[in-house]
């Protein structure tokens, strides 16, 4: 697979392998695009084989077809990446007394041990060379609760947690960890959940939205992934070898109040 061709002033990771979870669509998508355009050779790990291929041809990059559920697979893994953006992950909303018991499981599976063994994964390279970047895709849902979401949000505290104690333990090494914190995105994830929020709340999908959606925020729309992305970049980048254990909201304000 060709190599990234990325050259000029946006050329700030030219060398620089990276790694990107979820990266067929969404937020991994545009992380994926970003970090290839600002130099770096990218890995597009994704569940869907096919989507993962297409992506990484179009950057110049490579795929990786992997199932994150499956955590016991990870535990013996080896990565050499200077750059690791932990973002795959999925939605489901219910009540708790009706929230199915395995759906919350893989979702912890996924989205809070994978990255866990990823980071174990990376970090003695990462440690043998004094650098690497760790940027955890999390979310408003980090720091802040909704209704129906019990999973999605035990989660994503969870990972505000091991991006801390990631970054503690690799600072002194020259690896830092930070988490980017989204309010709602403009990807499928999203508009997925759309009819799920509409069925749970008894309304319909363009009151989800206003309702919901963007009630908090003060800036009334949805966050595009590519805006996610850029912040993505200048964590990984040379500009933010300081900024380590910090946590960014890109939420329009929702959690000023």
């Amino acid at each position: 697979m060709a190599e990234s061709t990325a050259t000029g002033p946006n050329s700030s990771l030219d060398g620089r392998r990276a790694l990107v979870t979820g990266a067929a669509s969404g937020i991994g998508l545009a992380c994926a695009e970003a970090l290839s355009a600002a130099g770096a050779l990218v890995t597009v790990a994704d569940v869907n084989a096919d989507a993962a291929r297409a992506a990484a041809e179009r950057i110049g990059g490579m795929a990786w077809a992997v199932d994150l559920s499956d955590t016991s697979a990870l535990e013996d893994l080896t990565l050499e990446v200077d750059i690791l953006v932990n973002n795959a992950g999925f939605q489901s909303v219910a009540a708790i007394e009706a929230f199915p018991p395995e759906t919350f499981r893989t979702m912890l599976r996924v989205m809070l041990e994978a990255p866990f063994l990823l980071i174990r994964a990376a970090l003695p390279a990462m440690y043998a060379q004094g650098f690497g970047r760790i940027v955890n895709i999390s979310s408003v849902h980090g720091v802040r609760a909704s209704p129906y979401k019990a999973a999605y949000v035990t989660i994503k505290h969870g990972l505000e947690g091991l991006s801390k104690v990631a970054a503690l333990e690799g600072g002194p090494h020259g690896v830092t960890s930070n988490c980017v914190r989204p309010g709602y995105v403009r990807t499928p994830l999203v508009e997925r959940q759309i009819d799920d929020q509409a069925a749970v709340h008894g309304i319909t999908p363009d009151e989800v939205v206003e309702r919901i959606m963007l009630t908090q925020p003060a800036i009334k729309r949805l966050v595009e992934p590519a805006e996610v992305a850029e912040l993505v970049v200048w964590l990984a980048g040379p500009s933010a070898g300081f900024v380590n254990g910090a946590s960014y909201a890109i939420d329009g304000g929702w959690t000023a109040r």
